[in-house]
């Protein structure tokens, strides 16, 4: 059960902050805002959905789980509705960019992975899998659906279906998400024996959450996820999620065709990270990032060069989404051997940070190139070159690191 409602939760996030490659062109008509203005409250929005990650984490070890999902959801909810009323870009760059891409970002993988590691001790791999499989699913899936509703009432009815989807979450969280499953009089899943609750975190999480950074910084293993999850970010949805409708649009493609593809990819990332955490649990995660990353890079370089035509696009579709995040289980597992189970999904956060920022940049670069250049040609070029140079940085891993000091979070 309580999976389950986590999964709703991070679907709703990831819609959320996928929302934004929907708005686009309906933005342009409505206000005559250039691609690069709404790319850049898209990029504001998708960093701070990861930089608010290891801060959340160290805010549910202080005050609970529960509590934070429920405030991170009233603030998705209220901002996005605020959006309704906009009228000029520095509204836009607050409710789409500061206030929502705080609350989800406290709604995202660093949550999946406080609860894999609090409610689980084996099978963590393949749950992983599949909470994250919901961040991508719900980054996509919803995209169709969204685009008519831009398609029949323009870009309003976006706004307000989000906002109470995000509100509709806020109940099921409060009755059926216990804290820990002591709280409930049971063991976590594959526990032989009674969990014992650790204390409440003191002192200010945030200084947990800064202290965490510097100590984990000290370690190779950190900066080696840290760079990979970057160009992770940089080639999902920071550029295909964002910019892909726009890309099919300039091969006259229409928005709906083209959210469909993104929902195609949704589809098939439910399987395919989903199975990504089950040979986490079984094969070595290096080498498993090796074989993703690589396959991710070759796909973008091939993309730009495809007639575009439905039988292309749906093979890239196919492919790219049991792709498209199965990297988090991999990435997850090596951060739990690096640093413990206490404090990895705080380290986790300050690794998805650096996707985000990755994705930030990628949002921001792939708008820029198009108002320069005309098209996203050098874009996807470059995000595929990223994607070799993350396989080649992933065999780069130790295979036995250690764990630094870390404070207590």
């Amino acid at each position: 059960m309580v999976v389950a409602v986590i999964f709703l939760a991070l679907l709703a996030s990831a819609g959320l902050r996928a929302t934004p490659g929907v708005l686009m062109l309906p933005l342009q008509k409505a206000f005559g805002w250039d691609v690069s203005v709404i790319s850049s409250s898209a990029a504001v929005g998708i960093f701070l959905y990861g930089l608010a990650g290891p801060f959340a984490a160290a805010v549910m070890q202080r005050v609970g789980i529960r509590r934070t999902v429920l405030g991170a959801l009233a603030l998705m909810s209220v901002s996005t509705a605020m959006s309704y009323f906009m009228t000029a870009p520095w509204q836009l760059f607050m409710s789409w960019g500061l206030l929502s891409g705080i609350g989800s970002g406290a709604v995202a993988n660093v949550l999946g992975a406080t609860i894999v590691n609090r409610w689980f001790t084996t099978n963590r791999g393949l749950v992983m899998g599949l909470l994250t499989a919901s961040t991508a699913t719900g980054t996509l899936i919803f995209m169709p659906g969204l685009a008519s509703l831009v398609e029949y009432g323009g870009w309003k009815p976006v706004v307000l279906t989000v906002a109470a989807c995000c509100a509709a979450l806020i109940p099921l969280v409060y009755f059926l998400v216990p804290e820990r499953p002591a709280s409930i009089g049971l063991r976590s899943y594959g526990s032989t024996q009674d969990d014992q609750p650790a204390a409440p975190a003191q002192g200010n999480p945030f200084v947990a959450a800064i202290g965490n950074l510097v100590r984990a910084a000290k370690t190779q293993t950190f900066w080696f996820l840290f760079a990979t999850f970057f160009i992770c970010g940089f080639t999902t949805n920071g550029l295909v999620g964002t910019h892909l409708i726009a890309f099919c649009g300039d091969h006259g493609i229409f928005e709906v065709q083209a959210a469909s593809l993104l929902a195609l990819m949704g589809f098939f990332d439910l399987f395919g990270t989903t199975l990504s955490g089950w040979l986490t649990d079984r094969f070595d995660p290096r080498k498993l990032l090796f074989f993703y990353y690589g396959l991710r890079g070759l796909s973008l370089i091939y993309l730009p060069y495809s007639d575009f035509s439905f039988v292309s696009l749906s093979v890239f579709a196919v492919f790219y989404g049991l792709d498209w995040i199965a990297t988090v289980p991999p990435t997850v597992r090596i951060a739990n051997e690096a640093f413990g189970d206490k404090n990895a999904p705080l380290i986790f956060g300050w690794v998805v940070a650096g996707h985000q920022l990755g994705a930030a940049c990628a949002a921001f670069f792939a708008g820029f190139m198009r108002s320069s250049q005309g098209d996203y040609l050098q874009a996807f070029m470059i995000a595929g070159a990223t994607g070799i140079v993350a396989a080649m940085l992933s065999l780069m891993i130790g295979r036995r690191p250690t764990q630094p000091a870390l404070a207590a979070a």
